[in-house]
């Protein structure tokens, strides 16, 4: 999420699964609290578990400084971890993603002293392998609705002559 949405979603949605990092954090639960809204923010952290340069999250490195700052800010309520791994053609081969996710969210259990129900993890394509490491949230769009159509690329003469 764009911080600079944080207000909007703080206003309109109930849960946020896409936290990153605390300024993130600290506006959504700002926003909150401006609001007057008694009840708290759902957040998940988004764990960057492939590098990828169209994915977000945060690294693996900082899940837990993250997740241990959450408990100052009285409006948002750590529920767990998601993750986007690599869309790949054989879905068995995100599996390791999927329990490499499982995993940290154990471990930062520990590390917290606090159940975190929430593993949202998998999407159409394989959200099978991804309940069978243990995800309670899947993402089905594409198998609910289709692809969705992308707008077509420009390939007049024009744009292309230098």
């Amino acid at each position: 999420m764009q911080s600079n949405k944080a207000a909007k979603a703080a206003r309109f949605f109930h849960s946020v699964d896409s936290l990153d990092d605390f300024a993130l954090a600290q506006r959504l639960d700002r926003a909150r609290a401006e609001l007057g809204e008694s009840r708290k923010l759902r957040v998940l952290i988004e764990v960057l578990i492939a590098p990828e340069a169209s994915k977000s999250g945060v690294a693996r490195d900082l899940l837990i400084p993250l997740a241990e700052q959450l408990p100052a800010l009285s409006g948002l309520d750590l529920r767990g971890l998601m993750c986007i791994p690599p869309f790949l053609d054989e879905p068995e081969r995100v599996r390791p993603y999927f329990s490499e996710l499982r995993e940290l969210k154990e471990n930062l259990e520990r590390r917290l002293g606090k159940r975190l129900p929430v593993l949202s993890m998998g999407m159409s394509h394989d959200f099978e392998l991804a309940i069978e490491e243990g995800a309670t949230e899947v993402r089905i769009g594409t198998a609910l609705f289709g692809t969705r159509a992308l707008p077509a690329a420009s390939n007049s003469l024009e744009e292309n002559r230098e």
